[in-house]
């Protein structure tokens, strides 16, 4: 039988990597974390860290959004009521328990002073891109007008519990239930001239 080559000894490296700086940020901190110290705790050498990412905020944002793919991403509901509490309850858990989560907050702290951060959060929507297939059932069931703008209603969904949490307001957390039902409220009014 042929060896195989140096891919999926590689690819252990790079998912090594990933799991890494997750175990790193909650021990240590993002401040803190090193690339040196990143291929020190995932037993590799550091170039290939280098191989892959230029910087720990990339090695971060990659860990973040794999993570992110499945803990935003609930079970459509039968109800849209139900379908967006759902979605909702997995923000919260996202940003506030989740290693993941951590990560994102970590960094979207770092792009508030790093401009090339700032552009790698720039470059994928996290929450957006999780709530549109969200708001794009509610206006196929027809709970949210056709006309609705869907960017718009992701603000206006993910908003006020983005906000709370990353404020630290996370011991008066805000009840999902009730922001979807709000939101839904909202979004049905005529819009005002």
């Amino acid at each position: 039988m042929p060896a195989h080559g140096g891919r999926p000894r590689s690819e252990r490296a790079r998912i090594a990597v990933l799991h890494a700086v997750d175990d790193l940020l909650v021990e240590v901190g993002y401040a803190a974390m090193t690339m040196k110290g990143i291929a020190e705790r995932a037993g590799v050498g550091r170039q290939t860290v280098y191989r892959w990412w230029s910087t720990k905020a990339e090695i971060l944002f990659e860990a973040s959004v794999i993570d992110a793919a499945s803990e935003l991403a609930p079970d459509p509901r039968e109800t849209t009521p139900e379908d967006l509490t759902a979605y909702l309850e997995a923000v919260s858990r996202f940003l506030t328990v989740s290693p993941a989560g951590a990560a994102y907050r970590a960094l979207l702290g770092e792009a508030q002073h790093d401009p090339a951060v700032a552009r790698l959060l720039a470059a994928t929507d996290l929450l957006g891109d999780s709530a549109r297939p969200v708001i794009e059932r509610a206006i196929q069931r027809g709970d949210l007008p056709a006309h609705t703008d869907v960017d718009q209603a992701v603000a206006q969904l993910v908003g006020p519990l983005f906000f709370r949490v990353v404020s630290g307001y996370r011991e008066q957390a805000l009840s999902p239930r009730r922001l979807a039902t709000d939101f839904l409220r909202g979004a049905k009014r005529p819009p005002t001239p």
